[in-house]
């Protein structure tokens, strides 16, 4: 009898080791990661409206704040007296060049009918130089006056270019969200000052998770982009399936990450995957998975 029991407890561990050394093991493990933006102020001033909280669904092109404008209002009327008071300067030079310019007109219509009176024999040579010289007087007399009147034109055009790089900062005094996607992380406040160049929030499209995956060169072979493959989290007492679909491959190798605890796995060398997964809202940035070729 004791015989009887000892082979049976035998056959027990034996399937039981047997049934261990033949589990199925994962092809790759990675986390779950997402492309994050950081959105900086692009002007310097006083948040007077910045309506988002962490967690919040953005869309694109969405308007969520806006920087103080009111300095930039009062440069831009300031530049506008300027350039009236530039061009109340060069509005009798400008007169008088379109005096000059009348005159050049007449001008060339006399040098048209002494020409035609010469083919008619009814005029002569004198009276053709003589209306070509006037026409030479008068052009240089409005060069003259143009050149006199450069300063004045290059100062105005100056102005305006002043005035549109003040507009410019204004329309950046917007906060326009630039991508749909998720707020992790917020970091100004209504009414502080900001500066340009400085954070304000962080997001990234969570509608779509890219899991990233290390895998040997000998399964390297086995891969390709588009390829279909199954992707499973811990869920309660059992592991929940995803299907991915592998995005990216990496073109070099390198090291397993430190996140591989035991030393043969560290010093080997490795390719880094990435797969793409549909979010149902469970996946976050992180989240430890494991990435299946078959499904098992």
């Amino acid at each position: 009898m004791k015989f009887i029991k000892l082979i049976t407890a035998f056959f027990l561990i034996s399937t039981l080791l047997t049934s261990c050394n033949g589990e199925d093991n994962a092809d790759g493990y990675g986390n779950f990661e997402a492309t994050e933006i950081t959105i900086s102020a692009e002007n310097n001033g006083k948040l007077m409206q910045f309506d988002i909280n962490e967690g919040e669904l953005l869309q694109k092109d969405e308007f969520i704040g806006y920087i103080d404008t009111i300095p930039l209002h009062l440069k831009r009327e300031q530049l506008l007296v300027s350039k009236s008071v530039i061009a109340s300067k060069s509005k009798g030079v400008l007169s008088q060049i379109n005096v000059l310019k009348a005159q050049l007109n007449t001008a060339n219509t006399n040098k048209k009918r002494i020409e035609n009176l010469i083919k008619d024999n009814a005029g002569t040579q004198k009276q053709l130089d003589d209306v070509l010289g006037q026409i030479d007087v008068i052009k240089n007399q409005i060069r003259s006056v143009e050149i006199q009147n450069a300063p004045v034109v290059n100062e105005i055009k100056s102005v305006d270019t002043q005035i549109q790089q003040i507009e410019d900062q204004i329309s950046k005094c917007k906060i326009i969200n630039p991508i749909t996607g998720t707020v992790l992380t917020k970091y100004a406040e209504p009414n502080e000052i900001t500066t340009f160049g400085k954070p304000l929030y962080k997001i990234a499209d969570l509608k779509t998770m890219q899991l990233r995956v290390y895998i040997s060169e000998t399964q390297l072979s086995n891969l390709k982009i588009g390829q279909k493959v199954t992707v499973k989290i811990d869920s309660d007492n059992t592991m929940k399936s995803y299907e991915g679909t592998i995005s990216w491959v990496s073109s070099e190798a390198e090291f397993t990450p430190k996140i591989i605890q035991t030393k043969e796995e560290r010093v080997a060398l490795v390719y880094a995957i990435k797969v793409d997964v549909a979010n149902d809202g469970n996946l976050k940035i992180g989240m430890p998975a494991e990435m299946w070729l078959t499904n098992n």
